[in-house]
This record gives C-alpha cells, structure tokens and sequence, in this order.
C-alpha cells in the first residue's frame, strides 16, 4: 500500500514563501510521476505542478498550472522518497490545502492514482 505524508504547510504574509514535503512508502517511488494538488474552499481540486518518473533517465520533466509558473519548483530524490513543492512569492490566491498524489503521465498528461496524502494547509494572509 502506497502511503503519503505532506510537511511543510503553515501562515505565510503575502510574498513569502514555504517548501512543501512529501515522503512516500510502500511502494517504488522511482516509477511513479508525482504531482501536488491543491483545493481551496468551495474549489475543485487542481494539479499545481507534476514531475515525471526518472526510471530511465537521469532527469525528470516538470510541468505547472500557469498560475504559478515561475514561482513554484517542483523536485524528487528518488534516494530520499520525497517530493517538494518550493512555493515563492506566495499570494492570497494560493490559499489552499495541498496534496501530494502519485500518479503516471501519457501524452503530456498527468494523471493521478488513487495514492493521496492527507493534505497540508498553506494560508497567505496578511
């Protein structure tokens, strides 16, 4: 069974930033593309950023919803089971509980599986 354990979340002001963990077990991390979502309230859940397996390369692929292009970086140690979500220049909008999920990509497109963790509030407020 596939478990996953997000860090990292917390109260941030405007323009700060967080760095989101995620360790996950029970399975082989190196295999799966890993994602993080995010859900604000009343929201539909939405995939930030994705970033491919590294079975057979020495480099993942990211990807990132437009709306935090260029301020979050996602990152794996496939040694370590962990995925981090480096958030900078945070903004109100960024308000939300974020997942860590694993998942596969195909076409260009990330996918999920059924493995999620239990989620880590990040709130930017002033």
């Amino acid at each position: 069974q596939v478990q996953l354990v997000e860090s990292g979340g917390g109260l941030v002001q405007p323009g700060g930033s967080l760095r989101l963990s995620c360790v996950v077990s029970g399975g082989i991390f190196r295999i799966y593309a890993m994602g993080w979502y995010r859900q604000a309230p009343g929201e539909q859940r939405e995939l930030v950023a994705g970033i491919s397996s590294s079975s057979f390369s020495s480099t993942s692929t990211t990807d990132y919803a437009d709306s935090v292009k260029g301020r979050f970086t996602i990152s794996r140690d496939n040694a370590k089971n962990t995925v981090w979500l480096q958030m900078n220049d945070l903004k109100p909008e960024d308000t939300a509980l974020y997942y860590c999920n694993a998942g596969y990509y195909e076409n260009s497109i990330y996918f999920p599986y059924d493995y999620w963790g239990q989620g880590t509030q990040v709130t930017v407020s002033s």
